[in-house]
């Protein structure tokens, strides 16, 4: 790629893959102290809202690392505001298949993954993909920004290793683990099958996934296997069997996978000795008794209406976990109502006093078929896929994705993966937060603004099953 750094960070930031949210790059722990830019619509479908009562609606978001001239800072922004709205449009149709479940998913893979199935799409196809997908950018130009993003993500990785050992504010050693965020794309093509090289050199060139050819005509299952095995691999073992039976078949042509993998300390460490038993109430009323864990420190808060939000910071810095915690018993109509501009507001309303939080240790593992969840949102399966392959006859046989998260006094571990199967057509000083009722939370990278991983916590029965 011939982008100079500066616009790669600011495409990065533009391109947030599926966002859940956006962040500015602020100081070390997550701040946000400038106005940022938005818009009239969530892109979601649902009536427009202007946030809360009472509230003015910052610009959002801010793209503060935009220095070239040649780049259209309006319409990064928008990029940004409809992947956010894309990511609230696929978590609202996710959730209403399970409800009263718990849900844990990476919007970025899902965008990657998806990306790459929109290189090869054509006319009408592409522009409903698009449209689907909340992209603005088009073209080269847009595969050159995810490729610039995953050379940032690439970066941080590199810069992790300066946290094997990260130390507490008090100079004191952490023991935790060390800092890994690793994504890794690949392409399973049928042996013998007439890909264009176009086609296949755009994918190697911004996403790195090269062509390993298999034969799926001949051994569906042999190739299935060796690409759970490969998904397994890159996710550190946390994302098993991926692909399950009947997931490909002889029709299988092609599939396009991405995965993620996600490991950090806090910045500020939970004490073990202060975890204890106590109650969170899930959606339905039932208390339920689960880990708490404990801590005070400075951290990036913010309350509307009754509503908190806190910002959890990565030893690493640029990394950090985002809590939102809606007022007690307004959940639903909180998740129902909630937007690009109420989470702008929250974030423009963030300071940092001192907090007291009490907070679930937790895991979540999460398996999704997201054919119909696309299909819904307005994304082609079949169509014109011409850009593939010399045939033409290519279509969306399956979107698959999965995904892991496990939260403790440490800090996270997350991973997550998807497949896209082609197959051939035939306020205060000192303030208290305690989470022991639904709530939304997600990780993101700051200084590119992406979020990599997007969850809602509504059942503490199932919260701490091993």
């Amino acid at each position: 790629m011939t982008l100079d750094r500066r616009t790669v960070l600011a495409l990065s930031g533009a391109l947030v893959a599926g966002a859940a949210g956006c962040l500015g790059s602020g100081d070390d722990d997550g701040s946000n102290d400038d106005d940022t830019g938005s818009g009239a619509d969530d892109g979601t479908g649902r009536q427009p809202d202007d946030g809360f009562d009472g509230y003015d609606v910052p610009e959002f978001p801010q793209l503060d690392l935009v220095t070239d001239p040649d780049v259209d800072e309006a319409a990064l922004a928008a990029q940004v505001r409809g992947n956010v709205a894309f990511t609230l449009a696929l978590l609202e149709r996710l959730r209403e298949e399970e409800p009263a479940e718990n849900l844990f998913v990476s919007p970025y893979s899902v965008s990657v993954a998806l990306a790459m199935t929109y290189a090869g799409a054509r006319g009408e196809t592409a522009e409903g993909m698009a449209d689907a997908l909340r992209f603005e950018l088009e073209g080269e130009e847009l595969h050159a920004a995810f490729g610039a993003l995953e050379d940032e993500f690439a970066r941080r990785n590199e810069d992790g290793e300066e946290v094997e050992q990260p130390f507490d504010d008090a100079g004191d050693e952490n023991d935790g683990p060390a800092f890994q965020l690793n994504t890794a794309n690949a392409l399973w093509g049928q042996e013998g099958y007439g890909f264009r090289e176009a086609f296949l050199e755009l994918l190697e060139a911004y996403y790195g996934a090269g062509m390993q050819l298999v034969d799926f005509a001949g051994d569906a299952e042999a190739a299935r296997e060796e690409i759970n095995a490969w998904v397994e691999a890159e996710t550190n073992d946390r994302i098993e069997d991926l692909l399950q039976e009947g997931d490909v078949s002889d029709l299988t042509r092609l599939v396009l996978t991405n995965a993620i993998y996600f490991l950090a300390p806090w910045r500020h460490d939970f004490d073990p000795a202060e975890t204890a038993p106590g109650p969170f109430t899930g959606l339905d009323g039932e208390e339920t008794e689960v880990d708490l864990m404990h801590q005070t420190a400075e951290l990036r808060y913010a309350e509307v209406e009754g509503h908190q939000l806190v910002e959890l910071p990565y030893a690493n810095r640029d990394t950090s976990m985002v809590v939102i915690l809606p007022a007690e018993g307004e959940f639903e109509a909180f998740e129902e109502r909630f937007s690009v501009d109420r989470l702008a507001i929250m974030l423009e309303e963030m300071s940092q006093p001192e907090v007291d939080l009490t907070f679930p240790k937790f895991g979540i593992e999460s398996r999704f078929s997201l054919l119909e969840v696309m299909a819904d949102l307005g994304m082609p399966l079949a169509g014109d896929f011409s850009g593939m392959d010399d045939e033409g006859g290519l279509e969306i046989g399956e979107i698959v994705h999965q995904s892991f998260v496990e939260v403790d006094e440490e800090g996270t571990e997350a991973a997550a993966a998807t497949a896209v199967v082609m197959d051939e057509s035939a306020p205060a000083d000192h303030v208290e937060m305690v989470v022991d009722r639904p709530f939304l939370f997600y990780i993101r990278d700051r200084p590119t603004e992406t979020p990599l991983f997007w969850g809602r916590v509504v059942d503490g029965e199932t919260l701490q099953e091993e």
